[in-house]
């Protein structure tokens, strides 16, 4: 079976949902549509729109490529993606990619983050809003600033040489997974994103940063609040004393 699996892609998208029917079909849609074979997988909270119920009914037509796991409730950001990162470790993928499924993350730059790992040697590449100016459509400004000015405000904290410390569209090579203990992430909301890369820094893998333009979703209802991002910033801290220690 995992010979099989590899055969057909060796690159995993993992693709958390939680009311996301009005963009579902077409970012699943969208991600086969690229020059590389992809398999994508949806982690769906347990969505009261049916989000689910539209993903099944495309298994049947990429019954080989698309699958999903359901869980019971809204258990956070974190916890979908580590319950995805498992599934992709156990099916021996070589590539596991993160990407939100409202085209924020355009799909035609995953062949992108899969070359700077696969082609390039990184170990982890992050589609980056902030390593080339600011590549940020649609959102308020007061939602750039903050975000922005978290990405700084994490890499003067923890030292980490990377401007986009908070992104959300990340390849991570299969290893780098095995080796940061998924068990002792402790962060399931926006901060999720942070402590990933700060647990890969640590451990001396090799990180590479893929400009990429971030557009605001046009559809749906975005899960992103203020309150998160705070909460991320005070958390931040404690993970530095923590990573000194």
């Amino acid at each position: 079976m995992h010979i099989l699996l590899h055969f057909m892609s060796d690159t995993l998208v993992i693709i958390p949902t939680y009311n996301e029917k009005e963009n579902i079909e077409a970012i699943i849609e969208a991600v086969f549509k690229q020059q590389k074979s992809f398999h994508v997988l949806v982690v769906d909270d347990n969505s009261p729109d049916g989000t689910a119920t539209i993903v099944e009914d495309l298994i049947t037509r990429y019954s080989n490529t698309l699958f999903i796991e359901n869980r019971k409730g809204k258990n956070g950001l974190g916890t979908a993606y580590i319950h995805g990162f498992r599934w992709a470790i156990e099916k021996k993928y070589d590539y596991i990619i993160e990407m939100d499924a409202d085209f924020s993350h355009n799909p035609t730059d995953l062949i992108r983050l899969y070359d700077a790992c696969k082609k390039d040697g990184a170990d982890v590449s992050i589609g980056s809003r902030y390593s080339q100016g600011v590549n940020v459509v649609n959102w308020p400004m007061k939602r750039v600033l903050l975000s922005y000015f978290a990405s700084k405000y994490v890499r003067f904290i923890t030292r980490i040489p990377i401007h986009d410390t908070t992104a959300g569209f990340v390849c991570y090579k299969r290893n780098v997974l095995e080796t940061i203990e998924l068990n002792k992430i402790r962060f399931v909301g926006y901060a999720f994103q942070i402590e990933m890369k700060f647990k890969a820094w640590k451990h001396a893998f090799t990180i590479k940063e893929v400009s990429v333009i971030f557009t605001d979703r046009t559809m749906g209802t975005s899960k992103m609040s203020d309150g998160i991002i705070y909460e991320a910033l005070l958390g931040v801290v404690k993970m530095r004393l923590k990573g000194l220690r």
